[in-house]
């Protein structure tokens, strides 16, 4: 009987520009890969990669195909987008911050500068293109339902979209940016906001994606069990940023619907976050012993760094690496071994 190899997935959560402290994690396991295989990138040691939001946008950089259609770029290039444009996209007018306080009239962000950097990095490329499975999240305000986009189902022309739309939609998070309207390759369209509404942590959903794939058939490798299991499953979830700030009741009892906005918005995605990690642990759990190597959480804290998602000031960027960089010095151990497991199961 022929051995088979653990289908690998990678859940990247939303956080806005707290992605890069994603990149950082990722940038440090993809260079332990590198020790034993110099060309190693993140995209080529995952089977399916996942991502709501700026996660959404990160899984679609490292699955840009190349000339062998194996990934084309390194971690080291998502994390160049935010540390280097982050402010551009992120950027609010002064005008804006006049007429439009806090984002109370309007969305607080104008959507040309994201949209601009989507064209100049992924141009015409189409999601039916990227080289590995992927599972992007997004939310359709019209039908009132989830949106999953999905590279190996987009043979279907309905289903196709360009990469640079879907990365608009799922990251367009509402009171930051307008809300998306994407057509797909047959023309169809969507009106869609950001995928991190329902599934900030998009790991379970990524997992349910991956039993409905038969692995070895899409990755054209033996080896790849079909239609997995949580025991044929090595599940990798990262976040960006565990956010602590408490509310005081005090200030918050009088506050209205105007008041309740911006912390109802911080307390949904960060419950959703953490209700999805506890799931997912209790269904490795049920494995026993095994079920310990199999699902992995990455969740730095954010130490000095601010938890908004749009504070791409230089300063909070740097704090945003040292809270990555503090959490590698912590978990050495735990990134050797996940390195290991995803060797193994290349």
């Amino acid at each position: 009987m022929q051995e088979t190899k653990k289908i690998r997935i990678l859940s990247l959560d939303g956080g806005g520009i707290r992605g890069i402290i994603s990149c950082v994690v990722l940038q440090y396991l993809e260079q332990l890969l590198q020790k034993e295989d110099p060309e190693a990138k993140i995209g080529d040691y995952f089977d399916l990669i996942a991502g709501s939001s700026t996660g959404g946008i990160i899984a679609a950089i490292v699955l840009v195909p190349g000339p062998d259609h194996k990934s084309k770029f390194s971690i080291d290039t998502a994390l160049a987008l935010y540390a280097e444009r982050g402010y551009d996209i992120f950027k609010v007018s002064t005008w804006s911050k006049i007429w439009n306080p806090f984002g109370l009239l309007d969305e607080r962000i104008s959507a040309k500068n994201l949209e601009r950097q989507l064209l100049d990095f992924f141009e015409d490329l189409r999601l039916s293109e990227l080289c590995k499975p992927c599972l992007i999240t997004s939310y359709d305000l019209f039908n009132r339902k989830a949106v999953f986009f999905n590279s190996h189902t987009a043979k279907d022309p309905m289903r196709n979209f360009y990469v640079k739309d879907v990365c608009r939609a799922t990251s367009a998070a509402p009171t930051y940016f307008e809300p998306a309207r994407i057509f797909s390759e047959f023309g169809k369209s969507y009106d869609l906001i950001d995928g991190g509404v329902y599934a900030n942590n998009p790991a379970l959903c990524a997992y349910a994606e991956a039993r409905k794939i038969p692995f070895s058939q899409v990755l054209k490798d033996p080896k790849k069990p079909d239609y997995p299991t949580a025991k044929d499953i090595l599940l990798v979830s990262v976040g960006t940023g565990a956010v602590d700030k408490p509310y005081l009741l005090d200030r918050l009892k009088k506050k209205g619907k105007i008041g309740w906005i911006s912390p109802l918005i911080d307390i949904l995605l960060s419950a959703n976050v953490e209700t999805v990690d506890y799931q997912c642990e209790a269904l490795y759990q049920s494995l026993g012993a095994e079920g310990n190597r199999l699902y992995y959480r990455l969740t730095p804290g954010l130490h000095k760094a601010d938890g908004a998602m749009d504070n791409s000031k230089a300063g909070n960027i740097s704090a945003l690496k040292q809270a990555a960089l503090a959490y590698i010095q912590q978990n050495q151990k735990t990134l050797e071994l996940l390195a290991s497991e995803l060797r193994k199961n290349q």
